[in-house]
């Protein structure tokens, strides 16, 4: 079982009998997916950490995945943001501080539109321009737009999280009208007193649930550009399954969306996924309540450093910095797997960061112990290995669980099955053991979207 094992054999284990059975094809993943002219709220973090983790299995699984990201770039919150700037906005601010002004005026123009009916009268305008193509409205939405997504891009670099398409409602507003006509061509779309047009999504046909897809002014809304966008993808990507990554508030848009696309005859909507999760409680930094996801980062990483420059253990690296950042990054994202996904879970700074248990500190805690011995030993090499020098209870331990969690295992038995004093021949097996131990932990942690540390 051991000699496929190298030291940089990061594909051990998935060329295995049972992965071989499992269906491969196409797997189109949509996932992170925040809302631009806004700063990266925190609340989307359990979203890409859950998405980049589905993408990295089904691929590592033989899947074609390709990762989008369907930016939150149109809607009623675009009426607000543009009739908010065409107020209090200020070019010079926007150029110095982008996201920042972009929030400010968004938080100004909802308070003002809570008592002053103009500002929500200009909202509804501003929408309609951008919806008919008004060309001056389109110039200012297309500038919050590529702010946005190039601001974003740095805090996904920093995640280590990649994307092959950058989409978003707005590249489906066509398509929304054609959804709408088509709806009303096979008598799916009915219009209430308020002149909104609806969908019946009931089970039993009598109207005692409805999906809204047109407000009473002509305008779209969200769900009328998702059921677009997804019979886009099909034409464009033609996908074997789509995976919808999104907190479970949105479990009944879904069921509307699939419900939607099968009554227009798309049989291929019960290939499409729902994955929720629940939501993140309690986030706070020593500077208060946190809301956008680069503090939360820059926090990590400061306490992580902290953390390594208190401790007597912590190794001399060219670039402390960088290791503090991927142990941060690691914390946060076990922290995020360790609980039921649908349950809701409280941020504790202390618990997450703590180098003992299940945390992310000490994952990489132990792959950094183990490359620290591979090093050491770099000169000690065998192209056979006795196995039967291997039968300690540590040694059995952990050739049963190479292919399951063994973090703690590994972490005992490099206390229990010492290398260096040992016999040439045994000292030689258990590097081996430990090489394999170190390669499935790596292969773990890619997965999860962890980048594995050499020092700490």
């Amino acid at each position: 079982m051991l000699e496929p094992f190298g030291e940089e054999d990061a594909k051990f284990g998935f060329n295995s009998e049972l992965f071989n059975t499992v269906k491969k094809g196409k797997t189109l993943v949509e996932f992170s997916s925040p809302n631009i002219a806004k700063k990266f709220h925190a609340g989307h973090l359990r979203s890409t950490i859950i998405g980049n983790f589905i993408a990295n299995l089904k691929e590592s699984l033989g899947n074609h995945v390709i990762r989008m990201n369907y930016l939150g770039d149109w809607g009623m919150q675009f009426g607000l943001l543009g009739a908010g700037f065409e107020q209090f906005g200020s070019q010079e601010k926007l150029n110095v501080n982008p996201l920042q002004h972009l929030f400010d005026v968004y938080v100004q123009a909802n308070k003002e539109a809570e008592d002053n009916k103009e500002i929500q009268l200009a909202a509804r305008e501003f929408f309609q321009k951008l919806e008919q193509h008004d060309s001056q409205a389109m110039s200012l939405w297309q500038q919050f737009r590529e702010i946005t997504v190039k601001e974003y891009q740095q805090v996904y670099k920093r995640l280590g999280v990649p994307f092959d398409v950058y989409s978003g409602e707005s590249f489906h507003q066509e398509q929304a009208r054609e959804v709408v006509q088509l709806l009303q061509t096979r008598g799916l779309l009915k219009t209430t007193e308020r002149g909104t047009s609806v969908v019946d999504v009931s089970a039993e046909g009598d109207m005692s649930s409805c999906s809204t897809v047109l407000r009473s002014d002509g305008t779209s809304l969200y769900i009328t550009r998702d059921i677009a966008a997804a019979i886009d993808r099909k034409e464009k990507f033609n996908f074997d399954e789509m995976i919808y990554v999104t907190d479970k508030s949105q479990q009944n848009h879904f069921l509307h969306l699939f419900h939607i696309l099968r009554l227009m005859g798309h049989p291929w909507a019960e290939s499409c996924r729902h994955v929720s999760f629940g939501l993140v409680q309690g986030m706070s930094t020593r500077r208060g309540e946190v809301v956008f996801l680069e503090d939360v980062l820059d926090e990590a990483c400061a306490r992580m450093l902290h953390n390594m420059q208190q401790a007597t253990t912590t190794k001399e690296m060219a670039d402390p910095g960088d290791t503090a950042e991927k142990v941060g990054m690691s914390a946060l994202i076990v922290q995020d797997f360790r609980g039921p996904l649908e349950a809701d879970y409280r941020f504790d700074w202390d618990r997450i960061l703590q180098a003992q248990g299940d945390t992310g500190v000490f994952l990489q805690y132990t792959h950094a112990r183990l490359r620290s011995l591979i090093r050491t030993n770099s000169t000690m090499a065998a192209k056979e290995i006795d196995p039967s020098l291997l039968l300690e209870h540590r040694s059995i331990a952990i050739l049963q669980h190479l292919l399951r969690t063994f973090n703690h295992l590994v972490a005992s038995a490099l206390r229990e099955l010492p290398v260096k004093g040992s016999p040439d021949d045994v000292a030689q097996a258990r590097l081996r053991l430990f090489s394999g131990a170190c390669s499935v932990l790596a292969s773990g942690m890619r997965i999860l979207g962890i980048k594995p540390v050499e020092k700490m």
